[in-house]
């Protein structure tokens, strides 16, 4: 199984604070223990980091704990990092234009099309709203952990 990980999972599962912690570090975990794919679009690296170091936790995430947290979970052998290209970007743009889109839901949009483009059969996410909207008439199984 290819499951392609939301920036939101990856907070909660980052974030021992995070109320969704648990179940998302247990997910985490056993994606990274099977036999499958798990997959994290590099747009999500910038998207992580900044989330980190602005939660309202704490004691507050400082930037070098935040960069630390990225690289242990998501440099390892068994992540395998997806990037975008200007024709990526550009094509996430044409979509949100032409289905009326607006806002922050373009971060959630790349990481749809990311894992359209890998060919991943679930998007483990916390926004499951978003992307269930976003993916209409794809063929991606929207998961929460």
């Amino acid at each position: 199984m290819r499951r392609l990980f939301d920036t939101s999972v990856l907070v909660a599962a980052m974030v021992a604070a995070h109320p969704a912690h648990e179940r998302s570090v247990r997910c985490f975990e056993h994606a990274l223990s099977d036999d499958g794919e798990l997959l994290v679009c590099t747009h999500s690296l910038a998207e992580l980091y900044a989330v980190l170091t602005r939660l309202p936790v704490s004691p507050r995430i400082s930037s070098g704990s935040a960069r630390r947290l990225i690289r242990e979970n998501l440099e390892v052998d068994r992540v395998r990092l997806i990037p975008l290209e200007t024709a990526d970007y550009l094509a996430v743009l044409d979509r949100m234009a032409e289905f009326g889109f607006s806002g922050g839901v373009i971060y959630d949009a790349l990481i749809l099309h990311t894992a359209c483009r890998a060919k991943v059969d679930e998007i483990v996410t916390l926004n499951e709203s978003n992307f269930v909207r976003l993916s209409s008439g794809l063929s991606v199984r929207i998961v929460a952990p």
